[in-house]
Protein backbone atom coordinates (compact mmCIF):
# COMPACT_ATOMS: atom_id res chain seq x y z
CA UNK A 1 0.00 0.00 0.00
CA UNK A 2 1.38 3.19 -1.26
CA UNK A 3 1.11 5.71 1.32
CA UNK A 4 -1.23 9.00 1.29
CA UNK A 5 -0.56 12.05 -0.27
CA UNK A 6 -2.79 14.78 -0.91
CA UNK A 7 -5.40 14.50 2.01
CA UNK A 8 -9.16 16.56 2.45
CA UNK A 9 -10.06 17.37 5.20
CA UNK A 10 -13.69 18.21 5.66
CA UNK A 11 -15.14 20.09 8.50
CA UNK A 12 -18.79 21.35 9.40
CA UNK A 13 -17.19 23.79 11.42
CA UNK A 14 -17.92 22.56 15.08
CA UNK A 15 -16.25 21.64 18.35
CA UNK A 16 -15.48 18.44 16.72
CA UNK A 17 -13.47 20.25 13.89
CA UNK A 18 -10.43 19.93 15.69
CA UNK A 19 -10.90 16.56 16.55
CA UNK A 20 -11.06 15.85 13.00
CA UNK A 21 -8.45 18.24 11.96
CA UNK A 22 -5.33 16.82 14.44
CA UNK A 23 -6.55 13.06 12.80
CA UNK A 24 -5.68 14.18 9.63
CA UNK A 25 -2.83 15.95 11.05
CA UNK A 26 -1.70 12.53 12.51
CA UNK A 27 -2.37 10.29 9.03
CA UNK A 28 -0.28 13.55 7.33
CA UNK A 29 2.49 13.66 9.27
CA UNK A 30 3.29 9.62 9.18
CA UNK A 31 2.79 9.91 5.24
CA UNK A 32 4.43 12.97 4.93
CA UNK A 33 1.23 14.32 3.06
CA UNK A 34 -0.70 17.53 2.35
CA UNK A 35 -3.84 18.64 3.86
CA UNK A 36 -6.61 20.59 2.11
CA UNK A 37 -9.06 22.29 3.86
CA UNK A 38 -13.21 22.13 3.04
CA UNK A 39 -16.17 23.23 4.57
CA UNK A 40 -19.94 23.00 1.88
CA UNK A 41 -22.41 24.91 3.24
CA UNK A 42 -25.58 23.43 2.16
CA UNK A 43 -27.78 24.76 -0.36
CA UNK A 44 -31.19 25.76 -0.31
CA UNK A 45 -32.74 26.31 -3.06
CA UNK A 46 -35.65 29.29 -3.40
CA UNK A 47 -37.90 29.68 -5.79
CA UNK A 48 -36.64 31.60 -8.88
CA UNK A 49 -38.05 35.28 -9.54
CA UNK A 50 -39.56 34.91 -6.14
CA UNK A 51 -39.34 38.30 -3.85
CA UNK A 52 -37.22 36.32 -1.70
CA UNK A 53 -34.60 35.95 -4.31
CA UNK A 54 -32.03 38.74 -2.99
CA UNK A 55 -32.19 38.28 0.62
CA UNK A 56 -31.37 34.41 0.46
CA UNK A 57 -28.65 35.39 -1.91
CA UNK A 58 -27.25 38.08 0.68
CA UNK A 59 -27.79 35.64 3.40
CA UNK A 60 -26.03 32.91 1.80
CA UNK A 61 -22.80 35.45 0.53
CA UNK A 62 -23.20 36.30 4.42
CA UNK A 63 -22.60 32.35 5.65
CA UNK A 64 -19.89 31.77 3.12
CA UNK A 65 -18.11 34.62 4.03
CA UNK A 66 -18.21 33.87 7.91
CA UNK A 67 -17.27 29.78 6.70
CA UNK A 68 -14.60 31.63 5.10
CA UNK A 69 -13.54 33.11 8.45
CA UNK A 70 -13.70 30.14 10.63
CA UNK A 71 -12.16 27.73 8.37
CA UNK A 72 -9.06 30.55 8.31
CA UNK A 73 -9.38 30.25 12.33
CA UNK A 74 -9.42 26.84 12.67
CA UNK A 75 -6.66 26.45 9.65
CA UNK A 76 -4.69 28.61 11.99
CA UNK A 77 -5.14 26.99 15.46
CA UNK A 78 -4.10 23.72 13.70
CA UNK A 79 -0.96 24.93 12.23
CA UNK A 80 -2.56 25.00 8.94
CA UNK A 81 -2.58 28.49 7.82
CA UNK A 82 -1.10 28.03 4.96
CA UNK A 83 -3.12 25.02 3.41
CA UNK A 84 -5.18 25.29 0.56
CA UNK A 85 -9.11 25.65 1.70
CA UNK A 86 -12.39 26.26 0.44
CA UNK A 87 -15.80 26.68 0.87
CA UNK A 88 -17.92 25.65 -1.94
CA UNK A 89 -21.89 25.87 -1.77
CA UNK A 90 -24.16 23.01 -2.48
CA UNK A 91 -25.07 19.63 -1.57
CA UNK A 92 -22.49 18.60 1.36
CA UNK A 93 -22.30 14.80 -0.40
CA UNK A 94 -21.72 15.66 -3.60
CA UNK A 95 -19.42 19.17 -3.00
CA UNK A 96 -16.64 16.58 -0.78
CA UNK A 97 -16.94 13.79 -3.61
CA UNK A 98 -16.89 16.71 -6.28
CA UNK A 99 -13.63 18.27 -4.20
CA UNK A 100 -11.77 15.08 -3.63
CA UNK A 101 -11.37 14.21 -7.19
CA UNK A 102 -10.55 17.94 -8.30
CA UNK A 103 -7.86 18.19 -5.82
CA UNK A 104 -6.44 14.36 -6.54
CA UNK A 105 -6.93 13.53 -3.15
CA UNK A 106 -6.13 9.84 -1.88
CA UNK A 107 -7.56 10.38 1.61
CA UNK A 108 -10.82 12.00 2.70
CA UNK A 109 -10.75 12.81 6.40
CA UNK A 110 -14.35 13.61 8.22
CA UNK A 111 -16.52 13.15 11.15
CA UNK A 112 -18.84 10.60 12.42
CA UNK A 113 -21.21 10.75 14.66
CA UNK A 114 -22.56 7.86 17.14
CA UNK A 115 -26.58 7.08 15.79
CA UNK A 116 -28.97 5.71 17.69
CA UNK A 117 -33.00 4.42 17.27
CA UNK A 118 -34.39 5.71 13.93
CA UNK A 119 -31.82 7.79 13.12
CA UNK A 120 -29.39 4.40 11.77
CA UNK A 121 -31.85 4.56 8.84
CA UNK A 122 -31.33 7.86 7.76
CA UNK A 123 -28.54 8.30 4.74
CA UNK A 124 -25.80 10.25 6.71
CA UNK A 125 -23.03 12.14 5.06
CA UNK A 126 -20.41 9.85 5.66
CA UNK A 127 -21.98 6.80 4.40
CA UNK A 128 -22.96 8.40 1.48
CA UNK A 129 -18.69 9.79 0.83
CA UNK A 130 -17.62 6.59 1.43
CA UNK A 131 -19.45 4.54 -1.65
CA UNK A 132 -18.87 7.72 -3.80
CA UNK A 133 -15.67 8.78 -2.92
CA UNK A 134 -12.25 7.90 -5.34
CA UNK A 135 -10.34 7.55 -2.82
CA UNK A 136 -9.89 6.35 1.25
CA UNK A 137 -12.02 7.43 3.62
CA UNK A 138 -11.38 7.99 7.12
CA UNK A 139 -14.09 8.60 9.41
CA UNK A 140 -12.98 9.55 12.79
CA UNK A 141 -15.44 8.92 15.41
CA UNK A 142 -17.40 11.55 18.00
CA UNK A 143 -18.87 11.04 20.63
Amino acid sequence: MSSYQNILLVVDLTEDSTTIGRRALAVAKDAGARISLLHVVEYVPVEPMGETLLPAVQIEEELVGRARERLAELAAQLGLADAPRQVATGNIKAEIVRAAEELGADLIVLGCRERHGISILVNFTEDTVLHAAPCDVLAVRLR
